[in-house]
């Protein structure tokens, strides 16, 4: 018997982290403005698809992005869209600069508690439900935010 056989949402796809880590579902990517906070872009794709070739989706017209190692894949895409990539790279990759590295680790912190305080599970069967509930959490989120940063 094969998973998608016997799932209840058909869309839904396998992804990986690892040989030993990985899960059924979907993927979410997420654009988020370094300075506040705010998600300015969000998708959902199925789980098999990469953070590179999901990155297409949320990349920026321009400035530069932050990344984590998922999204060394895009570095070319980033550089022809006239963005600064700044990538943190694979411990087996050539030019690795663990002092930038951890600088950028560093910068991404905005970005990272956007995540850490959202739910990982979806609701919703197909990627255009969840899509949709993402983009309204986003909604909510930017409004939350936006009650902080500008109190009155």
């Amino acid at each position: 018997m094969v998973l998608p056989e016997v799932s209840a949402d058909p869309e839904a796809k396998i992804g990986a982290k690892s040989d030993k880590k990985f899960w059924y579902g979907f993927k979410k990517h997420v654009a988020v403005d370094m300075q506040s906070g705010m998600i300015m872009k969000v998708a959902v794709t199925p789980a098999n698809v990469t953070d590179a070739q999901g990155a297409r989706h949320v990349l920026p017209r321009n400035g530069a992005v932050a990344g984590d190692k998922g999204y060394v894949g895009a570095i070319r895409e980033m550089l022809r869209r006239g963005l600064h990539p700044m990538v943190i790279k694979r411990k087996n990759m050539k030019d690795k600069n663990a002092d930038l590295d951890r600088w950028i680790t560093k910068l991404r912190c905005p970005y990272e508690r956007v995540f850490s305080k959202q739910n990982n599970r979806v609701r919703y069967k197909g990627v255009v439900k969840n899509q949709g509930a993402e983009f309204m959490y986003a909604i909510a989120h930017n409004f939350r935010l936006l009650l902080v940063l500008n109190p009155a």
